[in-house]
């Protein structure tokens, strides 16, 4: 196993791929570079002597700016190396080629659907419009877990805050965030539990729904019924029944829409995890499958890789939206758009937001762009899809939901238990954390380190993938954590 890795030909820092110890030699392409300090696993040291004012190059690119000399095999983090980015900017369009890797489409076993793709769950979803029912759809769940078994693998309440006492946009994505969770393949039959008074009940929700399988969508007023759960029951025993007559089938895996996002990231995220994703959704989207980036803020600092990469204009110019108004919509609340990393992310070696978004955006690998999508707006571009939403890990999963994910991958090199409406896949980017923490982890990534190609590790991914579509349960389903966050922008009556 190597110990240190220099990512990018033009790059003048190199990552330590474990902790190193001051006064180590490393031989990097030829040259020896002796560590001034200790270096834990992730970070970063210089190649060589970098002058201050000069940009820090990683993954190729820059990643800010040394505050100070920082002399060759010196630790280069958050003390002498600052963010270069800033506000709303202008960009040209610089295509880029592609290759053609079109290939032969795998099968998985799903549940077929009248309308949209097919689900990888059968699972029936309460869907309260209100945060004032939430205590109620809960008390269904736990009443209706004798309905799981057979065909049927699960019953879920999905409780929010949201729902009244909004404005605007914020009240319309609530509205659509739901519609599009009643209407997803993953949920073989869904309750829209409302109270009756509110703002965004259920008649303000089904006009969002589009067409949908009316044997598969029940309503329920609770200010309408003398008994709430005695009907709410009848209500789910029914869906529950049709549910009951649904069969796992082969289904061509360019069904799949399949979310990319990635939380709690350390140093080699951008190394193992990430790139590995990529190498999946490469082979994902060239089967003529789906898949989904999100978390726009961190796309800053990187954002040109994929507006080169969109397949025309008119997405290139979506694009350039999607980053600016992102920045608009932290600039207006007078916050800046790169307080980013986190202090998880900056203890696993992340400095800046350039360097964290250079990471994250290897999990689009390099496919173009043929699809940009707002928030709450479900997909219908094959291939490479962008999404606005922010980096927040469950308000980012659950737009991914949202928007027709029926699973999400979820790498990072921190850890994190939490699940989304759709199985969430835990991808590890380093073999310690996948040890450590079994009862999270699904794929451990960190075995790039020691053997396996990119290439392997991609095409692996892509088997577990199938895997899960095909009914094998991941942690985040095995330990029961299934929730829903929708992202609040404005004012709260």
């Amino acid at each position: 196993m190597n110990q240190f890795v220099k990512i990018h030909p033009s790059d003048i820092v190199g990552v330590a791929l474990e902790p190193l110890s001051a006064g180590t030699v490393l031989e990097v392409e030829g040259a020896s570079v002796t560590l001034l300090s200790d270096l834990p696993m992730g970070h970063k040291a210089a190649l060589r002597d970098i002058k201050k004012g000069e940009a820090v190059i990683k993954y190729g690119y820059p990643i800010g700016e040394a505050t100070e000399d920082i002399p060759k095999g010196a630790h280069v983090h958050v003390h002498n190396l600052k963010t270069l980015l800033s506000g709303a900017m202008e960009y040209t369009y610089n295509p880029v080629p592609f290759l053609c890797n079109k290939r032969k489409a795998d099968n998985f076993l799903g549940y077929p659907r009248k309308t949209g793709h097919p689900g990888v769950r059968n699972e029936l979803w309460i869907l309260p419009t209100v945060g004032c029912v939430n205590d109620v759809a809960e008390a269904l769940a736990k009443k209706a877990q004798t309905l799981v078994g057979g065909s049927i693998d699960g019953v879920y309440a999905f409780p929010h805050p949201y729902g009244c006492s909004q404005l605007g946009d914020d009240q319309d994505n609530t509205r659509k965030v739901l519609a599009n969770l009643a209407t997803h393949p993953n949920a073989g039959g869904v309750l829209l539990l409302g109270l009756g008074c509110e703002n965004s009940g259920i008649d303000q929700i089904v006009p969002f729904m589009g067409e949908y399988d009316s044997d598969r969508v029940r309503f329920l007023k609770t200010q309408d019924c003398e008994d709430e759960l005695e009907t709410g029951i009848q209500l789910l025993n029914e869906l529950a029944a049709r549910m009951q007559q649904d069969e796992r089938v082969s289904c061509p895996a360019d069904e799949l829409v399949i979310g990319l996002k990635c939380g709690g990231s350390d140093g080699l995220s951008g190394i193992t995890a990430n790139p590995a994703i990529g190498i999946f959704s490469d082979i994902l989207t060239g089967m003529g499958g789906s898949t989904i980036l999100t978390e726009v803020p961190e796309m800053f600092g990187a954002e040109t890789i994929l507006m080169d990469r969109c397949q025309d204009k008119e997405l290139f110019e979506k694009t350039v939206h999607l980053i600016n108004d992102f920045k608009d919509y932290f600039e207006s609340s007078n916050m800046p758009v790169y307080e980013n990393p986190s202090p998880g992310n900056k203890a696993g070696g992340i400095t800046t937001l350039e360097d964290k978004s250079l990471g994250c955006t290897q999990k689009s690998g390099s496919a173009p762009v043929h699809g940009v999508l707002r928030y709450a707006e479900k997909q219908t571009a094959p291939g490479l899809n962008l999404l606005s939403a922010p980096g927040n890990d469950l308000v980012a999963s659950t737009a991914l939901a949202a928007s027709g994910c029926q699973i999400v991958l979820f790498s990072t090199g921190r850890g994190t238990p939490f699940g989304c409406p759709v199985p969430t896949v835990k991808i590890a980017s380093n073999t310690p954390l996948a040890t450590k923490k079994k009862n999270w982890i699904d794929f451990d990534a960190g075995r790039l380190l020691t053997g396996m190609t990119l290439d392997e590790l991609g095409r692996d991914l892509m088997d577990y993938v199938l895997r899960v579509a095909s009914g094998e349960e991941t942690m985040n389903e095995k330990n029961g954590y299934h929730s829903i966050s929708i992202f609040k922008q404005g004012i709260t009556l």
